[in-house]
């Protein structure tokens, strides 16, 4: 693999790590905040972090789909 295609997928690797972390983060954010918010407010604002989280999550793993084919045409 040549230096200019290693760079890019070192990018494309760190990418997928921030968009993992994202997904575990509004999960954490999720379940603190139906403990933690206002009664009126923790049931929607939990479902409505987890289900950001869902969709980033379904995202996250289309990309990591595309970025392991894009790999194995490179090697």
């Amino acid at each position: 693999m040549d230096p200019a295609t290693k760079e890019r997928f070192r990018w494309k690797f760190y990418r997928l790590q921030v968009l993992i972390n994202v997904v575990v983060l509004l999960i954490a954010v999720g379940v603190i905040a139906l403990f933690l918010a206002p009664e009126n407010l923790q049931i929607p604002v939990f479902l409505i972090l987890v289900l950001a989280a869902l969709i980033l999550a379904v995202y996250t793993g289309r990309s990591y789909r595309e970025t392991k084919r894009w790999l194995e045409e490179k090697s």
